[in-house]
């Protein structure tokens, strides 16, 4: 390949997308805490003043959700009616059913258990027909994509220096844009930094674009990846002191892009949160970036995509893809090979491998759900190597 760019965003907590999104894990996190066997999918929506909660949810539990949704929106940073949106007098609605019984047929008990393929212990069935992607390449030390990577990095940077009072006028809201020069599949320099964060009203804007600059972008950026063509845009639009709820409507799993690999990859479609790990949206989708990072970890491509996908009802995937883009140095169908003899994709193999019956979810909800070593998720663990490198060696 030539030289080309790639551009990804990201947004910070106080976004009217992540905002839902922490809401929505926040409630399936505090019902797995009393109920590990709920079904949970739980949508949000915010807008001027209004909190709506709605979705399907079969528990035996008691959870009071309004109280949650408030203590995330406080937590975030909207706890004053200056910022335009409070979670203190903000109005809560709430729309919960329970799961579908047709769907609950196919996810207490799998097609292969009740027809008698399947001698194991209740292997439950995906929630859910779909499609998911995982990736990984050998760009950052976490094995992601540069340009989400670091769009990631300076939006936690961002929340970082407004809730340490680091820089005391900037409000939750705000968003970072990342463009990566390639030099064929490796990235040289950055073109591009976008940040627009949310501020009060009465700062000026050139302290602003100064403080933001050594004390965002400076701090996060590699030493050596910007030069002086590199293009810097700060509030380009010359003022962002309307954000949040009140300046746009927000939902859960609208920022799918931001929460994968910021469009390097492609992406199944399906949202990931507040779905409890029988969606296979959510557990599946991180079996899959667990398989490409250890392909790529154990040095048999720089770059690794894997697909599955599922029937709903049946637990085994109907799927699997292994795609190197033409770098691996085995081959394509030896390495798919590998993974269907050492990873069980069943979901209850995924849940029981990743532990994903824990309320680990509403960590999760900003920041990306993939390259999250911070966090210690089992999904971003380098375990698998050496059984992969032992079958390809002992099938080649």
């Amino acid at each position: 390949m030539s030289k080309h760019f790639f551009t990804s965003e990201s947004v910070t907590e106080g976004h009217p997308d992540k905002i839902c999104d922490q809401i929505s894990d926040s409630i399936l996190d505090e019902i797995l805490r009393a109920d590990p066997g709920a079904h949970v999918a739980c949508e949000v929506s915010v807008t001027t003043g209004l909190v709506h909660v709605m979705g399907e949810i079969s528990t035996n539990c008691y959870v009071d959700i309004s109280n949650i949704a408030r203590q995330v929106i406080k937590s975030i940073g909207y706890d004053n009616p200056l910022c335009g949106f409070d979670g203190n007098t903000c109005g809560i609605i709430t729309s919960i059913d329970k799961q579908s019984d047709d769907i609950a047929i196919g996810v207490n008990s799998s097609l292969e258990e009740k027809s008698g393929q399947m001698c194991e212990e209740n292997q439950i069935g995906a929630g859910d027909q779909g499609i998911m992607f995982g990736f990984a390449c050998n760009e950052t030390p976490e094995l992601m994509p540069m340009p989400i990577s670091l769009a990631h990095k300076l939006a936690k940077r961002l929340s970082f220096v407004r809730k340490n009072k680091i820089l005391n006028y900037l409000k939750p809201d705000g968003k970072t844009q990342i463009t990566i020069e390639y030099d064929g599949d490796k990235p040289v320099r950055v073109d591009t930094v976008v940040v627009s964060a949310q501020h009060s009203e009465e700062v000026n804007m050139d302290v602003l674009s100064k403080d933001i600059k050594s004390l965002v972008i400076d701090e996060i950026i590699p030493k050596g990846m910007m030069d002086n063509k590199t293009k810097i845009f700060i509030n380009p639009t010359g003022r962002f002191v309307i954000g949040g709820p009140v300046s746009d409507s927000g939902l859960t799993g609208r920022k799918v892009i931001v929460d994968t690999y910021g469009g390097y990859s492609r992406h199944g479609g399906g949202a990931f949160s507040g779905k409890d790990p029988t969606k296979v949206d959510r557990s599946a989708a991180y079996a899959a970036r667990y398989i490409a990072k250890n392909i790529v970890g154990a040095g048999f491509a720089p770059k690794c995509e894997v697909q599955v996908a599922y029937a709903i009802g049946v637990a085994k995937p109907v799927s699997i893809m292994v795609d190197t883009f033409g770098t691996s140095s085995v081959g394509d169908e030896v390495l798919e090979k590998a993974v269907r003899h050492i990873f069980d994709l069943r979901p209850l193999s995924i849940i029981r491998e990743f532990n994903l019956l824990s309320p680990i979810y509403s960590k999760l909800a900003v920041y990306g759900h993939m390259g999250r070593e911070d966090l210690n998720v089992k999904w971003e663990h380098l375990d698998k190597t050496e059984e992969i490198k032992n079958y390809v060696e002992k099938n080649m």
